[in-house]
């Protein structure tokens, strides 16, 4: 019994006093009067309650309910006559308003005079639920319908607690109690999403469609570039615990967009996270054309023209980017393309644009970047087939010519599918070519041509044709990611809804190139590209070369289509045909598959399986682990073998896995955990995700490839239990092996005096100023201490790198590589030159970053020192950068 408890007679020893009742009787103890004690047969119930048996505990407490003459009423004068259930924790006075709560729910509805007493207790039981705790409130709101009776007090009482600054106590009780149109949203729900309490919020608007969309245009509002959420925190004094890292645009962003498209509102209540999420495209394709130069220009033009629209901002922001990677004269070309108006541009932009206009040389302001580098035919697998042997098949009538080819029973036909390419997250990808090889030719089926109009006769020619072909068990089907191309064809024809389930005699590719021992067969790049993947790679490994990828990120939906995107897409298709003939004639060359018709076991469930690889496979993976489910339990795996992708939250911990040589890629801002599966099935990675759907993630690629990582953690700590799950090696020539910006490998070693000189000319150049990487390095790398060569104790770097020379250089300012990199040496300043010790600075061939040796290494080093391998103890705690 609690301290502060009335005392309860003992009825169980006979007493009669209390409306003398014996105690044979089967209500002793339950039976007596109420003016003496509020529920006689707590006495009873405390019994029960102390041996912890439920069902006694209930059955005792449902016949003393029943024998009450007014439980309510007794009800109150017990929680008044007490305090112990006002404190945390379990109370028998707690458990018993929730039981009573569940024997009214079996009793008859009371009458009109039941109903009378019942407004007569309200008022009471309004008083008692100021003092309940949370867990009460809704068996008290419930047990005297307290949401049908005056809200006045209730409504003082939440603004009370509001005041007191117990925001979740008030929101809460204000969701119980249905006071959501008498409250005022933006006073409730702010503090809660200042403590990233979403769930809370967003269980307050459930059933408002209003609050709904005034929670959408309030947080969206939050996203506005330059928006300054401090100047919030500032209004509400009384917050604690503000989680300003949840509250960072790209993570806002994510939850507009998410609850955008779970109340099924437009598109214009959130319009700045519309436009943030069309930013982080954008430099995702600047990056594409100005770095990767993978992009050309007429493909590169027609995505930003669709993410830019008349956005003014984005305007500015996209002519930054351009002017911050490339020179005057391709920003000038790149305003042209777009259509951007004069009056917007910089005045040095304005001027170089009618400079071209005059000289008529506006479609070749920069041929180093108006095109990728051409491509050379004999370096890419080429089809052995004519070009009159590729048909396109546009109409029902084409369709009905070629059926009996493309059903042909017993053949092996290449299936592929084209779509364009999405960069908002979201967004599902909606086939519109479908590419069918057989020997000798190549269909390609123009999706989006015979599904107009949809219920025509094209699409019905089509779905039909479809349907046939992927469920015909003679028929062997190859695919790469056939999962992904049969979800496209769904979603642009919903008629093939089944498509999965009727799908018999398809051979995905995509596992058993898990399978092909990539340490053996190396995938070096092409004209200093990056190197080949997913099919392309596949292709390299087993006929010798890559594909030609130039056409990948194409508008497949614009007709008619280009040469170019013909071949491309036939040669996708045949490619297959050629890879399948090689793996079955050459099982001496390629031993590690084993048994492949195991793997090419068609799918007849929508949801992707797992890859599972043998014993067998599992024993030569590609210096990849991919099956570890256990710490410590995978073979050791060298740190530059070991491949992963990164959410957008981890862009820490990816930069801590590159200072270890780890290949680390980090998700961009608009891509989402289908992209992150798509690179771990093509690139073999493991999936490191913060907030990502975990389980959705083992469905798609198995439990041993997708790890949960602890957010709580500092980026190091995170990068620690990462090597020690999947058992990574690192040794000390590991160590910053990697560009920690952009996961580059490649690096050249500068001079002091070329430095000094680099620098200088840097300084004088006019035009647009710094791109502003330096503000986003960590101090670790904007102020690498002295690290002298000779210092007893210290590792110096003995980097294999080629020296940098003058004439690697393009006669340009800034500062270029031969490959159109340019160095970022905002850096460098006079004060890390005037260092005496420091002989030679390295640069990162992909990004331009400029490194020099100092005392990031240490740290580095000190702070794995447990893990390091090859590297003496006495040495441990002292070495010096090394490249990267």
């Amino acid at each position: 019994m609690d301290p502060e408890d009335p005392p309860v007679r003992d009825l169980a020893a006979g007493d009669t006093t209390a409306g003398g009742s014996a105690v044979g009787d089967p209500t002793a103890g339950v039976c007596c009067s109420m003016d003496q004690d509020p529920l006689p047969f707590l006495q009873a119930l405390k019994v029960s309650w102390s041996t912890r048996d439920p069902q006694q505990l209930r059955e005792e407490a449902w016949r003393g309910f029943a024998a009450l003459d007014d439980p309510l009423a007794r009800l109150l004068d017990m929680l008044e006559g007490s305090q112990g259930w006002k404190k945390k924790g379990s109370s028998l006075q707690a458990w018993v308003v929730c039981e009573l709560r569940c024997w009214l729910q079996t009793q008859p509805c009371p009458g009109p005079a039941q109903s009378s007493r019942l407004k007569q207790l309200q008022a009471r039981a309004i008083e008692v639920l100021v003092e309940s705790p949370s867990r009460l409130v809704e068996p008290l709101v419930s047990i005297f319908q307290l949401q049908d009776t005056d809200k006045s007090p209730l409504l003082a009482h939440v603004h009370h607690l509001h005041h007191e600054g117990k925001f979740k106590e008030a929101i809460v009780l204000g969701t119980r109690l249905k006071l959501q149109p008498e409250l005022e949203f933006e006073k409730m729900s702010t503090p809660l999403l200042l403590q990233a309490k979403m769930n809370l919020v967003e269980n307050y608007v459930v059933g408002f469609p209003d609050l709904q969309r005034r929670l959408l245009a309030l947080m969206d509002s939050w996203c506005q570039p330059g928006f300054d959420i401090r100047n919030v925190v500032r209004q509400y004094p009384k917050v604690t615990s503000v989680r300003l890292e949840m509250l960072r645009p790209k993570v806002l962003r994510r939850h507009v967009l998410r609850l955008r498209k779970q109340y099924h509102v437009d598109l214009t209540l959130c319009p700045n996270a519309i436009t943030m999420q069309r930013l982080g495209a954008l430099q995702y394709l600047c990056y594409k054309r100005f770095v990767e130069k993978s992009l050309s220009q007429e493909i590169w033009a027609d995505h930003v023209q669709d993410l830019v629209m008349q956005s003014s901002y984005l305007q500015k922001q996209l002519l930054k980017m351009v002017s911050s990677r490339s020179n005057l004269a391709t920003t000038a070309q790149c305003a042209l393309d777009l259509s951007l108006p004069e009056e917007q541009l910089p005045d040095a932009v304005a001027a170089e644009l009618r400079r071209l206009r005059l000289q008529g040389r506006t479609s070749k302001a920069d041929s180093r970047l108006e095109e990728p580098q051409k491509n050379v035919q004999e370096d890419y697998y080429q089809m052995p087939i004519a070009r009159e042997n590729i048909h396109l098949l546009a109409s029902w009538e084409d369709l009905t010519r070629h059926e009996a080819t493309l059903l042909q029973p017993g053949q092996v036909v290449g299936i592929d599918v084209e779509w364009r390419p999405s960069f908002i997250a979201g967004d599902r990808c909606k086939a519109s070519l479908l590419q069918v090889a057989k020997e000798g030719c190549v269909f390609l089926l123009d999706v989006s041509a015979l599904l107009q109009p949809p219920e025509g006769q094209g699409a019905q020619a089509f779905s039909r044709l479809v349907a046939q072909l992927f469920s015909d068990p003679t028929i062997t089907k190859l695919g790469y990611g056939t999962v992904g191309d049969l979800q496209s064809l769904i979603t642009a024809c919903p008629a093939l809804a089944s498509l999965e389930e009727q799908t018999q005699g398809s051979v995905d590719l995509l596992p058993v190139h898990k399978q092909i021992q990539v340490a053996d067969m190396p995938a070096p790049s092409v004209h200093g590209a990056r190197g080949p993947q997913g099919l392309s790679l596949l292709v390299q490994q087993v006929l010798g070369k890559p594909l030609d990828k130039t056409q990948t990120f194409s508008n497949w939906d614009r007709r008619p289509l280009c040469e170019g995107q013909l071949v491309y897409a036939a040669t996708d298709a045949y490619c297959l045909l050629e890879v399948h003939r090689a793996l079955c004639g050459e099982p001496a060359r390629f031993p590690q598959l084993g048994n492949l018709g195991r793997s090419w076991r068609p799918r007849h469930s929508a949801r992707p399986e797992p890859w599972e690889p043998t014993l067998q496979e599992a024993s030569v993976q590609a210096r990849q682990v991919l099956t570890a489910t256990k710490e410590g339990t995978a073979p050791g795996v060298p740190a530059r073998a070991f491949r992963v992708v990164c959410d957008s939250m981890l862009q820490e911990l990816a930069r801590s896995l590159r200072c270890l040589g780890v290949d680390a890629v980090v998700l961009g801002k608009s891509e989402d955990h289908h992209r992150a599966t798509e690179m771990a099935r093509q690139e073999g990675r493991i999936i490191l995700t913060s907030g990502m759907p975990n389980h959705k993630l083992q469905a798609q690629v198995g439990a041993g490839r997708c790890l949960s990582v602890n957010c709580a953690l500092r980026a190091q700590q995170q990068a620690k239990d990462v090597l020690r799950h999947f058992n990574v090696r690192v040794t000390h020539a590991d160590i910053f092996s990697r560009c920690q910006a952009c996961n580059g490998d490649q690096c050249l070693k500068v001079s002091k005096d070329l430095m000094e000189q680099l620098v200088q000319l840097n300084s004088r150049r006019e035009g647009p100023g710094s791109t502003g990487d330096e503000a986003t390095q960590s101090k670790d790398e904007r102020e690498s201490g002295p690290a002298p060569e000779t210092e007893p104790g210290r590792y110096t770097c003995d980097s294999p790198c080629q020296w940098l020379q003058a004439k690697d250089l393009q006669a340009s300012t800034p500062p270029t590589l031969g490959n159109g990199t340019r160095l970022q040496l905002e850096g460098v300043t006079a004060s890390v030159l005037r260092r005496p010790r420091l002989q030679h600075f390295y640069c990162c061939t992909r990004c331009g970053k400029v490194f020099w040796e100092g005392s990031h290494g240490d740290r580095i080093t000190m702070h794995f020192h447990e893990g390091l391998e090859g590297v003496p103890q006495p040495f441990r705690v002292k070495q010096s950068q090394r490249p990267f």
